[in-house]
């Protein structure tokens, strides 16, 4: 099955507060230009890349100097907004030093729900991708909300990149994270955990295997990742989930490399409906 890896062609990759911002919270711009430099080397291939990405919280507390997450939707708005600018001038000026421009695509819930504004998305990605930019997409966290009469939050960036790969009808999702793939176990508390090398369906007994939340600037848990695994499932995509320390990993799963774990449907539950 890994060897299908190799054909895919328009993959949109997801990388994770985590991977974007040391403990301390810093910008770990080692790990964002390899990550560039590896996406532009797959457009090189002639690959087509739509890159998701967190992080506007994190790099905008750390441009106002800020210790921790703040608490209140106004701050965290706010936050956003400044690290969002602050956020896309370094994939601009990253991916310009290997030839390719970079196109913001800041989404909504409701705008992804409704039938016409979801299809002006897609026109706007596919026009991105023929043009030769890489679409860098982030939840608008300036105007998310999620209130019982008003729900424009998606939530955490794993769903959204599920999403992402569902309007594009991406081969592919690369879930970059700070855990090298799903275990039976927190491998963090349990050293003897066990790497699910591949997983074709989410049952209720693999949901319970994950709990928890991310990071301290992060959002998603091993939950918003199993989410958005079944939203592949669902849509016959595939999913990687692995490590982003080093995104030159991405070339790994690509040449069909057992690296992560992959989600994936077996061929016969295809044909079987």
């Amino acid at each position: 099955m890994r060897e299908s890896l190799k054909q895919c062609k328009r993959i949109v990759i997801k990388v994770g507060t985590s991977t974007l911002m040391y403990e301390n919270g810093n910008i770990n711009l080692r790990t964002i230009e390899k990550l560039a430099r590896v996406l532009a080397e797959l457009r090189n291939e002639g690959k087509e890349v739509v890159l998701v990405s967190s992080g506007a919280i994190g790099v905008g507390s750390r441009k106002l100097q800020l210790s921790e997450r703040p608490k209140t939707i106004p701050e965290q708005q706010a936050i956003a907004a400044v690290g969002q600018s602050e956020l896309m001038h370094i994939y601009s000026k990253l991916f310009g030093e290997y030839g390719y421009t970079v196109g913001q695509v800041l989404l909504t819930r409701d705008v992804t729900d409704f039938p016409i504004s979801r299809q002006n998305v897609i026109n706007t990605f596919d026009m991105l991708i023929t043009q030769g930019t890489i679409p860098i997409v982030n939840e608008n966290d300036t105007v998310a909300v999620e209130e019982i009469m008003h729900i424009t939050k998606f939530g955490d960036n794993d769903r959204l990149s599920a999403v992402v790969a569902e309007l594009i009808q991406a081969d592919l999702l690369i879930m970059l994270s700070d855990i090298d793939g799903f275990y039976n176990t927190n491998p963090l508390i349990h050293p003897d955990a066990t790497m699910f090398h591949e997983v074709h369906e989410i049952t209720a007994d693999t949901l319970k295997l994950a709990g928890g939340k991310g990071s301290e600037f992060g959002t998603g848990g091993m939950l918003t990742k199993l989410a958005a695994a079944e939203l592949c499932l669902k849509n016959n995509q595939k999913m990687v989930l692995t490590n982003g320390n080093n995104p030159d990993v991405i070339y790994a799963i690509i040449a069909g490399e057992q690296v992560g774990t992959l989600f994936a449907k077996r061929k016969e539950d295809i044909l079987n409906g």
